[in-house]
């Protein structure tokens, strides 16, 4: 379905009809219908950034042209979850020479910091305030995206966003569900996020519009300048000046000497097919692509969801992912240790470990230093051009509605909470100039050196196991991918509680006669939800081509995500 409109009311009948349609034709909990299109694509978080990504590509734009206006359309439309005062992952496939590189603009440590004072702090400082603040990096990862494959005036794909900041984004039911979630930061954050996005100190009623002049002001500042225009002059200036009011540690130098890195990605080969996932410091794709390496040579039988099945992914993920937490962060150190984890000699010892008869679920040793929260909420995106072109991109406040404060319209990060603390030899240790780690995963999947399809999704420590279901459902037993995205979601999770054995989360369509199995497994099993609330299972969303050149979106609806092609 393909649809451009203005009008709040008849945007929210689509999507309702759409959606109560699918839903009677789906064979899976979640109906996931595909969008078709022969020359470009945009899949993301909100409809109007879909159609802001799909009007550049109908202009001319290439892939990245149209990702920067879906990046600051989704930081108007999804504040919770991302923008200008946070984080990005970006995966660029340059259909001319078959090269995929990456831009690493992750949110970094200010120099200025001092780790045995801010280890003093209490709990909450790492998660809310300006003391929780990290030096942001998108607006550098997208401008250095642009510099590199652009082909339209930065000023020109900066100007939607502009747009919808001014006249207000569309308000959806599940909007107005994420507001309410965490209504306690907004009303005891700043006294802007409170102005800003509780109008009348009272939740955003779907179908209504937001506005925020205050951000239109600052990315105008963005569209003149480039990423000058957010690290130097007033817009940095507001920021340090919030910061310092707030007790926080980012300097003007820290904000003038962000850059965002091109880098390549990590992958493996996986039965025919190239995987392709984002670096150090982001860490989903070293577990997904790390367990998929181990089970590449195992029969696997159709359902995915079978007791054997789960019990045995459940094994391995809890082999490989404190491997990647004593291991695997910001540094070339951590590319190094992802290398080392699915090499043969690595993959063959995780393989006898598992067969053991000692690799029982079990109670597991918590970490205290990176707690997962519900609230860390995070968006993906991915667009492709008429030249075959592909962006995948996750982009990210790390929690929800990042530290609560505000400047210069801008909600900013709290990604401080992602470093550990306790843990000197932990390479994830809070440092100056170091770049905490992530979960985000965006993929892309090529097959003789052709994207195949890209993914990702948000969900905090539920991103990495969500990609990687859906490989195995899609890749290895050849599912559809509307009903590997619909299907019920499950999470293999460490224990939050003392001597209970490690959990199998779950939405609540997984089979009772599973769920019973499982336990006598020694598993602990959590339904978490009913299948498609998408506040614990974050949407996944996906472009994917065909052989024949048609191009299909899936944009799950357990978010306000939305599809659009041409």
């Amino acid at each position: 379905m393909n649809f451009v409109t203005s009008r709040p009311s008849v945007l929210l009948a689509v999507i309702f009809v759409v959606a109560s349609l699918a839903i009677r034709a789906s064979a899976v909990p979640v109906a996931v219908p595909p969008i078709l299109a022969r020359e470009g694509m945009v899949v993301a978080g909100h409809p109007e950034a879909a159609e802001a990504g799909l009007a550049v590509l109908r202009a001319g734009g290439s892939a990245v042209d149209a990702a920067v206006a879906v990046s600051l359309a989704l930081g108007v439309a999804e504040p919770y979850g991302s923008g200008l005062g946070g984080k990005l992952m970006l995966l660029h496939y340059e259909a001319a020479t078959g090269t995929t590189l990456v831009i690493d603009a992750m949110d970094e440590a200010p120099g200025g910091l001092d780790p045995a004072a801010y280890r003093r702090l209490n709990e909450k400082a790492r998660f809310d305030g300006w003391t929780s603040v990290c030096v942001p990096g998108l607006a550098s990862g997208l401008h250095t995206a642009h510099q590199l494959w652009g082909r339209k005036p930065w000023a020109e794909v900066v100007a939607p966003a502009i747009d919808l900041a001014r006249r207000g984004f569309t308000v959806l039911p599940k909007t107005s569900d994420l507001f309410a979630e965490r209504i306690d930061k907004l009303r005891g954050g700043d006294p802007d996020i409170r102005r800003l996005y509780l109008p009348g100190d009272q939740i955003p009623a779907p179908g209504s519009r937001l506005p925020n002049e205050d951000l239109a002001r600052t990315m105008e500042i963005l569209a003149r300048d480039g990423a000058d225009g957010f690290y130097r002059g007033p817009v940095a200036e507001a920021i340090v000046a919030a910061s310092n009011a707030g007790g926080g540690m980012i300097r003007l130098e820290d904000l003038a000497g962000y850059r965002a890195r091109v880098t390549t990605p990590i992958g493996i080969t996986f039965r025919g097919y190239s995987l392709h996932c984002a670096p150090p410091p982001a860490t989903g794709g070293a577990l997904a692509l790390a367990m998929l390496k181990v089970l590449e040579e195992t029969p696997i039988v159709a359902p995915l969801r079978s007791v054997e099945n789960l019990d045995h992914f459940g094994r391995v993920w809890r082999e490989i992912r404190p491997v990647i937490q004593r291991t695997v962060a910001d540094g070339p150190s951590g590319r190094a240790a992802f290398e080392r984890l699915v090499s043969p000699e690595s993959v063959a010892r995780i393989q006898t470990s598992i067969r053991s008869p000692e690799a029982l679920p079990r109670a597991a040793a918590w970490s205290l230093d990176e707690v997962d929260l519900l609230q860390a909420c995070t968006t993906h995106f991915a667009v492709m051009d008429r030249e075959g072109n592909v962006v995948c991109a996750t982009q990210s406040q790390s929690l929800h509605f990042g530290a609560g404060v505000v400047a210069a319209g801008v909600i900013m990060n709290d990604s401080m909470s992602n470093f550990a603390f306790n843990d000197e030899r932990s390479p994830n240790f809070v440092a100056p100039y170091r770049r905490p780690r992530s979960t985000i995963t965006p993929t892309l999947v090529l097959r003789e050196g052709r994207p195949v399809f890209a993914i990702g999704v948000p969900g905090a420590s539920r991103i990495p196991t969500a990609v990687f279901q859906t490989l195995v459902d899609v890749l290895v037993l050849g599912r559809p991918m509307e009903e590997a995205i619909g299907d019920t979601r499950v999470h293999w999770q460490d224990s939050l509680e003392p001597k209970r054995a490690d959990a199998i989360e779950a939405e609540d369509t997984l089979d009772p006669q599973v769920v019973s199995a499982l336990r006598l497994r020694g598993w602990d099993v959590r339904l978490r939800e009913p299948a498609g609330t998408g506040r614990t299972f974050g949407g996944i969303n996906v472009i994917a081509i065909s052989g024949e050149g048609e191009i299909r979106g899936y944009a799950d609806p357990r978010r306000t995500n939305a599809a659009l092609g041409y």
